[in-house]
C-alpha cells in the first residue's frame, strides 16, 4: 500500500512543472506529506503541518524572500529587515535570538539538508522561490525525528521538475522600488526515463535603507532518472553567490531623524556578508517489493564566506559532506497496516577561519556596493573547527481504519573540536560534545473528512549551534565553553478538516516547556556586530495556531492564518558566569519576562478574486501586535534611560494589493502583474534586537511597487 502511495505522489510531482493555469487548484484532502520520513495523507497526519500550495507560491511579488512564501503559515515568524534574502526565522519562538542564520529548524531543499552537524542553517540563499512548487512546514519538536535540526520545526522545500515534453521553459523579469530587479530563466523537459530542469537567476537591489544593497547569482540543475519501475534517482548540482550589505540597527533618535540611514559604523567599515557556495547531491529510492524499500542520500557543500564589521573581517572556508540511509518495512496484520523505518544520518563539517582587525574608511561613499574594506595586519583569530554528528532513529506508523499512530525514538551524538593555530600544546584544542535521546508519539482519528483530531507529545533537543559556540566572549578564538544544550517537552492538540473543495481549516494549541533556554548578550570593546550567547534558565511557551482557506464563491478565495503566542521566561538556576559583569554587559532575563521578538498576535489574510480566465486581483493585510525587545531586566522594566531604551515595540498593520493578466498564444503562455506592498506607506519597525547600546531598531520599507512579466513555452 505504501509503495502505491509513493508512486502516486511521484506522478503528482511530475504533473506540477512550471506553474498552473489561473484556475488550477490542489485538492488538499488528497495531499500526501513526507515530513515524518514515512509518507502519510495530510488529513491523517498526527501532528501540526502546513502545506504551501502552488497557488500561494504563484503570487509572490519578488520571489526572493522566505517571508513571501511562508506568509500564510501560522506559528512561523519571518523578519526580513534587509528587504532582501537575509532573514530571521523562528517557529514557536525557537530561533528568535539568532544574530545570523537559522537555529533548531530543519531546512531541506529537495530532500538535501541545509543544516550543519550542530543543526544550524547559515541561510536560505540556495532557495530560488521562483522555482518552488510546494512547501511542507512541520512545527514544534514533533519533528525531533531530525535531531538538532528539528527542535523547533522542519521546512521541506520542493522545486519544480521539467515538463512532459522534451523541452520547455520560462523567462521572467521583475523590477520595482529601490532599484530592485530579478531575471529568471528556466529550461526543462522529459525524455524516456529522464526528467531534467536547469534554472538561473540574477537579483539586484539597493534596499530600503542606506548601505542595504544586495545581489545574487544562482544556478540550479536537477535531474530525475527512472532506470526501472522500482528505482528513482535524483541528482542535484547548485551554485549560490550572494552579497548583502549590513546597515546595522539604529537607536531611537536615529529612527526619528531618518529611518533610512545606516548606523554610523556601517559605511566606513563597509559591513557586509558574502557567500559563495557549491552543492552536489544524489538521492535514490529503491522499492524491492511492496514490503521493503530503501532511501539513500549523499551530498557535499563547499563554500567560502566573508563577513565584515567595525571590529574585524572574518574569513571562512567550509566543507560540509553528509549521508543518510533509511530502510522501510510495510506489512499488514488483518486490517491493520504497519510501517517501520530505521535509519541514520551522518554529517561532517570543517571550517578554516581567521579574523583580521578592521579599520574605517572615512571617505567611503554611501552608495557604493563593492566588497572593499580596510583590514590591518593584526591577526585576531586563526583556527579550524571540526564537527561531526550521528543520528540513529526508528519510526513506527500504524493505521487501523480511521485511527493513525506515529512514534519515533532518536539518539544524537554531536562532537565539536576547535584547534587554535595561534596557540600550542593542549591549550590549542577545545572540545564541546553533546549527546541526547529524544522521542515522540502522536495519534489522530479521522471521524470524517470534515473533522480529524490529533494529540501529539514530543521532545526537542537544541544544542549550541556552530555560531553560538564560535562566538567566544573571552577571546576572538576558541569556543564558548559555558553553553549547554536546551531541551524541550511539548504537547499539542489540534483538529483539521475539509468541506469538499470549498473549505479547509486547521487549529492547534500547544504547551512547550524548555530547559536551559538561550539569551544573547554583548561585551564592551568587541564591536557592535559581536554577539554572544548564554543559557537563560527555563521558559514556557503557550500558543494557538489557526489556518483557513475558504472559497466564498468559485472565483473568490479567502486564505488566512492567525497565531497567538504567550512565551515567557520562568525561574531557574543559571550559571553564575552570566551574572558576572566582567563577563556579560547585560543581565540574563528574570522570571515573568516575555521572550523577545514574539508578538502575542500575528495575522495574515488575503483574498484572491479570479475575474475571468485572464484577470485576477488580490488584496492582503498583515498584522503584528507589540513585542518585547530586551532580555536584560533593567531595560525590560524601563529602569534605564527612556530616551535610549524602550522595551515594548509598537506593532503594525500593512496592506498589499496585486493584479495580474494571464494570456496564451499557441505554445506560449504568460502573465503580467503588478504588486504594491505596504499600500498605505506605513512607517514601522521590521525587526528589533536586544542591543545593550540601544541600537535595536531595523526600520521596514515604505510603499514598494513591483512589476513582473513571465513567459512560458513548451
Amino acid at each position: 500500500m505504501k509503495k502505491y502511495i509513493l508512486l502516486t505522489g511521484l506522478l503528482v510531482i511530475i504533473h506540477y512543472t512550471y506553474g498552473q493555469s489561473i484556475n488550477d487548484t490542489v485538492k488538499l484532502d488528497e495531499v500526501i506529506v513526507s515530513s515524518n520520513k514515512i509518507p502519510i495523507e495530510l488529513k491523517k497526519n498526527p501532528g501540526t503541518i502546513s502545506y504551501v500550495t502552488p497557488q500561494t507560491l504563484a503570487i509572490l511579488p519578488k520571489t526572493i524572500g522566505t517571508d513571501e512564501a511562508l506568509r500564510l503559515v501560522p506559528g512561523v515568524r519571518v523578519d526580513n529587515q534587509h528587504d532582501g534574502e537575509r532573514i530571521h526565522l523562528s517557529i514557536r519562538g525557537q530561533g528568535i535570538l539568532t544574530e545570523r542564520g537559522i537555529r533548531g529548524i530543519g531546512i531541506f531543499l529537495d530532500g538535501i539538508p541545509e543544516n550543519d552537524p550542530s543543526g544550524f542553517a547559515p541561510d536560505m540563499y540556495d532557495v530560488d522561490w521562483a522555482s518552488v512548487r510546494k512547501v511542507e512546514v512541520s512545527r514544534g519538536p514533533a519533528t525531533g525525528l531530525y535531531g538538532s535540526s528539528g527542535a523547533g520545526g522542519v521546512i521541506s522545500i520542493y522545486t519544480k521538475n521539467g515538463g512532459a515534453k522534451p523541452i520547455g521553459g520560462e523567462v521572467s523579469q521583475i523590477a520595482g522600488t529601490n532599484c530592485f530587479t530579478k531575471t529568471f530563466i528556466q529550461l526543462g523537459g522529459s525524455k524516456d526515463h529522464v526528467n531534467y530542469r536547469l534554472a538561473y537567476s540574477r537579483t539586484d537591489g539597493d534596499g530600503y535603507r542606506i548601505h542595504q544593497a544586495f545581489w545574487s547569482n544562482k544556478f540550479y540543475e536537477k535531474l530525475n532518472f527512472y532506470p526501472t519501475k522500482n528505482l528513482y534517482i535524483t541528482q542535484i548540482a547548485a551554485h549560490t553567490d550572494y552579497f548583502q550589505q549590513n546597515p546595522e540597527g539604529l537607536n531611537l533618535q536615529q529612527v526619528a531623524e531618518n529611518p533610512r540611514q545606516a548606523n554610523p559604523d556601517a559605511v566606513p567599515y563597509n559591513e557586509y556578508q558574502k557567500t559563495n557556495r557549491n552543492k552536489f547531491g544524489l538521492h535514490a529510492k529503491y522499492f524491492l517489493n511492496k514490503h521493503h524499500d530503501f532511501d539513500v542520500m549523499g551530498y557535499l557543500y563547499s563554500w567560502r564566506y566573508k563577513e565584515t564589521s567595525n571590529k574585524c573581517a572574518e574569513y571562512r572556508d567550509i566543507t560540509n559532506p553528509g549521508f543518510m540511509f533509511q530502510y522501510n518495512l510495510h506489512f499488514e496484520t488483518g486490517s491493520v497496516r504497519h510501517s517501520i523505518g530505521a535509519g541514520t544520518d551522518l554529517k561532517w563539517q570543517t571550517i578554516d577561519m581567521y579574523k583580521l582587525q578592521s579599520a574605517p574608511d572615512t571617505s567611503r561613499e554611501d552608495n557604493k556596493k563593492d566588497e572593499t574594506n580596510i583590514e590591518t595586519d593584526s591577526l585576531l583569530a586563526n583556527q579550524i573547527i571540526n564537527q561531526q554528528s550521528m543520528g540513529l532513529y526508528v519510526i513506527y506508523n500504524l493505521e487501523f481504519g480511521k485511527f493513525t499512530l506515529i512514534g519515533n525514538i532518536r539518539y544524537d551524538a554531536i562532537e565539536n573540536k576547535l584547534t587554535d593555530k595561534m596557540m600550542r600544546g593542549d591549550t590549542a584544542v577545545t572540545s564541546k560534545n553533546f549527546y541526547n535521546t529524544s522521542s515522540r508519539i502522536g495519534i489522530s482519528y479521522n471521524f470524517f473528512d470534515e473533522l480529524t483530531v490529533f494529540v501529539n507529545w514530543s521532545q526537542g533537543f537544541l544544542p549550541p549551534s556552530t555560531e553560538e559556540l564560535a562566538s567566544n566572549p573571552v577571546g576572538y578564538s576558541g569556543f564558548n565553553t559555558h553553553l549547554v544544550p536546551a531541551t524541550a517537552n511539548s504537547i499539542e492538540v489540534g483538529a483539521r478538516g475539509f468541506f469538499g473543495e470549498k473549505l479547509y481549516y486547521g487549529i492547534t494549541g500547544f504547551d512547550m516547556k524548555t530547559k536551559n533556554d538561550f539569551f544573547r548578550f554583548k561585551q564592551s570593546g568587541r564591536g557592535n556586530q559581536e554577539v554572544f550567547y548564554g543559557n537563560a534558565g527555563n521558559s514556557t511557551r503557550l500558543g494557538i495556531e489557526t489556518y483557513i482557506s475558504y472559497h466564498i464563491i468559485e472565483q473568490l478565495n479567502l486564505r488566512a492564518s492567525y497565531t497567538y503566542s504567550d512565551f515567557k521566561y520562568i525561574s531557574a538556576s543559571i550559571d553564575p558566569i552570566y551574572t558576572d559583569t566582567a563577563y556579560v554587559q547585560t543581565k540574563p532575563p528574570e522570571q515573568g519576562q516575555y521572550l523577545p521578538n514574539s508578538p502575542k498576535h500575528q495575522l495574515y489574510a488575503e483574498i484572491v478574486y479570479t475575474i475571468n480566465k485572464n484577470f485576477q486581483v488580490s488584496f492582503a493585510t498583515q498584522y503584528q501586535s507589540e513585542w518585547a525587545i530586551y532580555t536584560d531586566p533593567d531595560a525590560y522594566y524601563d529602569k534605564l534611560d527612556p530616551a535610549v531604551y524602550q522595551n515594548w515595540q509598537k506593532g503594525f498593520t500593512l496592506f498589499h494589493a496585486r493584479a495580474s493578466y494571464h494570456w496564451k498564444i499557441r505554445r506560449l503562455n504568460g502573465e503580467c502583474s503588478i504588486f504594491v506592498r505596504n499600500l498605505t506607506d506605513t512607517q514601522y519597525i521590521a525587526f528589533t534586537e536586544p542591543d545593550p547600546d540601544g541600537n535595536s531598531y531595523h526600520p521596514g520599507p515604505g510603499r514598494e511597487i513591483f512589476g513582473s512579466v513571465k513567459i512560458r513555452f513548451d
